[in-house]
This record gives C-alpha cells, sequence and structure tokens, in this order.
C-alpha cells in the first residue's frame, strides 16, 4: 500500500508564504489524481486543491490566485505553495490519492495575524 508524507508546515505571519511537499513511498502519481484538503478545528475536511495525473489543476474559490498545487512525478511529489496566506489558513494540510482510502498523516500550518 502507499504511504503519503506531508511536511513543510508551521508557523507564519499574515502575508508570508510557505510550501507543503508530499512524498509517495513509492511511483504511483503518473496514474493517479492527488490532492490537497485541510482542516481546521471545528470544521469539516474540505478540498484545497487537486492535480490530475496530465497536470490540469483545480482550487477552491478561498485559495485561487494565492495557492498553487504542483506535482514532480519523477521525485513521486505532490507540492502546495501557499502566498499571501491569511489566519484562516490555518489548519492542518493533508494530500490525499484521490480515488482510494490513502492519506497522509497532515501538516499543521498556523498563520498569525
Amino acid at each position: 500500500q502507499v504511504q503519503l508524507v506531508e511536511s513543510g508546515g508551521g508557523l507564519v505571519q499574515a502575508g508570508g508564504s510557505l510550501r507543503l511537499s508530499c512524498a509517495a513511498s513509492r511511483s504511483i502519481f503518473y496514474i493517479r489524481a492527488m490532492g490537497w484538503y485541510r482542516q481546521a478545528p471545528g470544521n469539516q475536511r474540505e478540498l484545497v486543491a487537486t492535480i490530475s495525473s496530465g497536470g490540469m489543476t483545480n482550487y477552491a474559490d478561498s485559495v485561487k490566485g494565492r495557492f498553487t498545487i504542483s506535482r514532480d512525478n519523477a521525485k513521486n511529489t505532490v507540492y502546495l505553495q501557499m502566498n499571501s496566506l491569511e489566519p484562516e489558513d490555518t489548519a492542518v494540510y493533508y494530500c490525499h490519492l484521490i480515488g482510494s482510502g490513502t492519506w497522509g498523516q497532515g501538516t499543521q500550518v498556523t498563520v498569525s495575524s
């Protein structure tokens, strides 16, 4: 079974940037879509962005123009570049192998005002 490991979270001031990474334990990216999701305390997990095996992307309205999802199939890694961060972006961010039950363990992103 594929395992996903996120990294890159942390504490940043509003207006700052972070880049999240999600590394897979084996090569599957070339055949599967991947997604980033987030969950804030007291809220349901929500979609942030997805990227297809061919590189087509989709974003939640709340992050359009600020976040960019990308993938490097050779490195089995998907990224989430987050710019112009806002306190409302504070959450645990998870990567997901779309169409499966596979999720990463999550990485905390905290944006201070």
